[in-house]
């Protein structure tokens, strides 16, 4: 995520912040309100925060009183106000949109991950069912075939064997089960056995979750380590993993470190594309998370993502 560069020469902004201000103070007219609310639109199109505006509005309305001597103070208070407000109204209007934008994200997240576990649960009945009948139809047909060819109905079996193991990961990775009965911890642990199992690595996982979490935090933290995970498996050539969770009354954390090969140069937030940290990002974005990557040459990588429980 490219974040925005401060292009808003904050002492300029000051200044005209001011005379505007101060015009304003004068003759109460609307036209300085629009011209507020243009100054608050550039502020936030240039990378300024309400912090910076608010310091400059303090700093003028303190400079005006002082100029405009005999000026009650208690209309000035009053109008310099409503100068405000005004001024940050763009940033209010974007922050209602960003909010807006994040409750879509968060339903989509929720209807995808809705849709995989109506994929897993199709993989495990359907699929399941249609191999079952395959291995049926390979008993049936093996005592009426010569020696080599049972021995090659042997092979197919073990095949058919393999692809079950396969699609059964597979539908309880996208209807993790464990995670729905048990909770997030037990759901982090099946996941982790799994993966080192088929990937040879040793992965530990600690934490002190004790009682149930929405769900929409649940999903999103259990996604987002298995994909820091598979980032593991596939780039890190890492032998071991420890995964810690934290459960506190306003915030879970996860850490997901690894000693793996690590990155040959930082990463900076412009790069949180690649490795799908976007789908990362997206998901604990939505609930109002974040999450931080640091990794250093030959001294692995370490993941902290945290997500707030609640208001």
């Amino acid at each position: 995520m490219a974040w925005p560069q401060m292009n808003v020469d904050l002492d300029r902004f000051g200044q005209s912040y001011q005379d505007a201000l101060q015009s304003y103070l004068r003759d109460l007219g609307e036209e300085h309100l629009h011209r507020a609310y243009e100054m608050g639109r550039d502020a936030l199109v240039g990378g300024l925060g309400i912090l910076e505006v608010a310091a400059s509005h303090d700093l003028a309305v303190r400079r005006v009183l002082a100029i405009e001597e005999g000026t009650d103070r208690g209309r000035a208070f009053e109008a310099a106000a409503r100068f405000l407000a005004e001024c940050l109204s763009p940033f209010e209007m974007s922050h209602r949109g960003t909010r807006e934008a994040a409750l879509a994200l968060q339903r989509l997240n929720e209807t995808l991950e809705n849709e995989a576990k109506r994929i897993g649960q199709a993989l495990h009945n359907e699929a399941g069912q249609l191999l079952a009948s395959v291995h049926i139809a390979l008993a049936d047909l093996g005592p009426t075939l010569p020696p080599a060819a049972r021995e090659q109905i042997g092979e197919i079996v073990q095949l058919l064997k393999s692809s079950e193991d396969s699609l059964r990961d597979l539908s309880h990775e996208l209807r993790p089960m464990v995670l729905e009965n048990l909770g997030l911890l037990p759901a982090l642990r099946s996941l982790s056995e799994k993966l080192a199992r088929r990937n040879k690595l040793a992965i530990s996982v600690s934490g002190n979750n004790h009682v149930r979490m929405p769900a929409s935090i649940e999903s999103a933290v259990y996604r987002a380590t298995q994909e820091a995970l598979n980032n593991v498996v596939k780039h890190a050539r890492a032998r071991s993993v420890r995964i810690r969770l934290r459960c506190g009354s306003r915030w879970v954390s996860c850490i997901v470190q690894d000693d793996g090969v690590g990155m040959s140069k930082p990463l900076r937030r412009e790069d949180n594309t690649g490795l799908g940290l976007i789908g990362i990002r997206e998901r604990l974005g939505a609930l109002g998370g974040s999450f931080r990557v640091v990794s250093r040459p030959h001294r692995g990588t370490t993941l902290l993502l945290v997500v707030p429980v609640g208001t």
